[in-house]
């Protein structure tokens, strides 16, 4: 494990200024870029960490505020252990925030995160990797489809309402993706029941789409979030061995 740099960063989309948090080698040299989105409590303590774990791993990683038109993070402040069974006014506040980020909105802040890390000097040239957690992981379907040449790999952790009925439901960007696919589900996600995870994997099928999506088992949605009740070791420590090595694949 290499020492990190982590910095503060602003991303010009066409909509504003998104305030990121880019971390990387502290080398100074270009690295494989990876652009990590966000789970819907936003930017905080515990996202910058898996991100510097991941530029310790020696990619750069660009964690953008996703909710940035309505302010820079904290776009909602939340509390040091995250658990709306105890407090249900958190997904008050967040249900509005997350129905105002669209399928068009998501594609377009990421043509706007990808031209930053192609224009980047601590970004090795190239396409680049997207992961993503929770609703990030519908972030990383709809920028891989929406940009398929600059985006190799794909990786989604405990997502939920992958493939729906909705007609921007983000499996139906399978035929768009070039990149290879990884997703880890969380046998106890009601946000994603067994009915959406066989569609899902049909889609990418369907698309040939080069892929894999394994089930794990006790996990709930939200298994690598260690600041929330849902946490779980085992199955955070399986999404990093399994994420590490796609993009040890992919670069």
């Amino acid at each position: 494990m290499t020492d990190v740099q982590r910095d503060d960063v602003d991303i010009p989309t066409e909509d504003g200024v998104a305030d990121a948090c880019l971390v990387r080698p502290a080398d100074g040299r270009p690295h494989p870029g990876v652009l990590f989105y966000q789970d819907a409590y936003g930017l905080r303590p515990h996202l910058k960490s898996m991100a510097d774990r991941l530029a310790a791993a020696g990619y750069t990683v660009l964690l953008p505020n996703v909710f940035y038109r309505l302010g820079r993070s904290p776009v909602v402040e939340m509390p040091e252990f995250i658990d709306p069974g105890a407090d249900p006014t958190i997904w008050e506040r967040l249900g509005p925030i997350l129905a105002g980020l669209t399928p068009d909105l998501v594609k377009r802040d990421a043509g706007a995160y990808l031209r930053w890390l192609a224009d980047s000097p601590l970004v090795a040239d190239g396409p680049v990797a997207v992961t993503g957690y929770c609703m990030g992981s519908r972030l990383a379907l709809w920028t891989a489809g929406a940009h398929p040449e600059r985006v190799a790999a794909v990786a989604g952790f405990h997502g939920g309402g992958l493939a729906t009925d909705d007609p921007d439901s983000p499996h139906l960007e399978a035929p768009r993706i070039t990149a290879e696919v990884y997703f880890g589900h969380a046998d106890e996600d009601a946000s994603l029941p067994p009915a959406q995870i066989a569609r899902f994997e049909e889609a990418l099928t369907a698309a040939g789409v080069r892929h894999t999506c394994e089930v794990y088992t006790g996990a709930h949605h939200g298994y690598t979030q260690a600041d929330t009740p849902a946490y779980h070791r085992e199955a955070d420590e399986r999404h990093w061995a399994a994420l590490l090595d796609l993009l040890k694949r992919t670069f």
